[in-house]
């Protein structure tokens, strides 16, 4: 009977670099045969994707903008008017009321594969490259996690651009989109999924977090008023937000994932393809989480000077104004009709 799996310690900071650069090195010197025409190589031989699941994901980007766009005109807006939202909080409501819906169902079936189903990668994650194998089965409920999350990041890296209020940090953001998109496609073909879904779930929360809390602020002010509940959720939210950015994104994420991504691998799976390829993908991640919590910091030294929570990436520009505006040129529309209608039945 075999005995329980070791699990190895994680590691700390120190010892990602140490270990981490030494075996990117070790790798760096074994590989006098690397270059354009052997990537080409191990591209055709080791990348597995099918024409119907490309035809798969492009349906999926497609139907994830149809499914906002319609419930973006048949609720979102509809709410923000019901709850008499302030013009700028009403305009923008409808963006995080969607990305709310939308991470917190892909989280949570995340959070399901991590901890109630037989996967072990977040507790021994060097266990996503075991027994790996080139053209590996990927097992179904793995398979429609990165259906979900990849047509959704092809779907973002348009939303973004045309249909999300732009903010300072928009063009990082598509950047981020089309890094993500490429990893989640990357580690799909290369069979590198079991890797693919930890870091989703270390990055899933974050934005389940951020648009909770920035439905609240919106909610905080509605009607004119002032709601004190909105406002304790708002900060409990924030505050929670900056706790897990730092802990999923900047702990866990280089500590699990890329220690097996840089060390692991190398000791599990001999010649692994595209060693640098997928690593290079995963610090440039790093790289923008750092960026990002610069604003976090920015973020929470303001909340503690005015004690308001603002999201300091938005523009007030004139596209939000006229987003504002034509809201409610909506909202007196729709009461102007209300009014000729009852006027028609009296």
């Amino acid at each position: 009977i075999a005995g329980p799996v070791e699990v190895e310690p994680m590691p700390g900071y120190w010892e990602l670099i140490t270990r981490g650069s030494s075996a990117m090195l070790g790798a760096w010197r074994d590989c006098s045969h690397c270059g354009l025409e052997f990537s080409k190589r191990t591209l055709l031989d080791n990348a597995y994707i099918t024409w119907t699941e490309i035809a798969l994901f492009f349906f999926c980007a497609f139907l994830w903008t149809i499914i906002r766009k319609r419930l973006t005109e048949s609720l979102f807006k509809p709410l923000a008017q019901w709850c008499r939202l302030m013009p700028k909080d009403a305009a923008k409501m409808p963006e995080s009321a969607w990305k709310l819906v939308f991470y917190t169902m892909s989280w949570s079936y995340s959070t399901y594969l991590l901890f109630f189903s037989s996967y072990s990668f977040f507790n021994n994650p060097p266990s996503v490259f075991s027994n790996w194998k080139s053209g590996i089965t990927v097992p179904t409920d793995i398979a429609i996690a990165y259906l979900i999350q990849g047509s959704f990041y092809g779907h973002s890296i348009y939303a973004t651009v045309n249909m999300d209020t732009w903010r300072k940090d928009s063009a990082v953001m598509v950047v981020h989109h089309i890094i993500t998109l490429a990893l989640i496609s990357f580690s799909y073909a290369f069979r590198y999924h079991n890797v693919g879904i930890l870091v989703l779930f270390l990055h899933d929360i974050n934005d389940v977090l951020l648009e909770f809390t920035k439905l609240n602020v919106y909610l905080k002010a509605r009607g004119g008023g002032y709601h004190l509940l909105n406002d304790v959720l708002s900060n409990m939210g924030s505050v929670s937000f900056s706790v897990t950015w730092f802990w999923f994104r900047l702990y866990w994420f280089p500590l699990k994932v890329l220690y097996a991504s840089c060390v692991s691998s190398i000791q599990l799976v001999n010649n692994i393809p595209f060693y640098f390829f997928f690593n290079a993908l995963l610090f440039a991640l790093l790289l923008m989480n750092i960026y990002w919590f610069l604003f976090i910091v920015i973020f929470v030294v303001k909340l503690l000077k005015v004690k308001e929570v603002n999201d300091v990436r938005e523009y007030e520009d004139e596209d939000a104004r006229k987003a504002a505006e034509e809201l409610l040129k909506d909202a007196e529309n729709n009461d102007d009709d209300a009014g000729h209608h009852n006027s028609a039945q009296r």
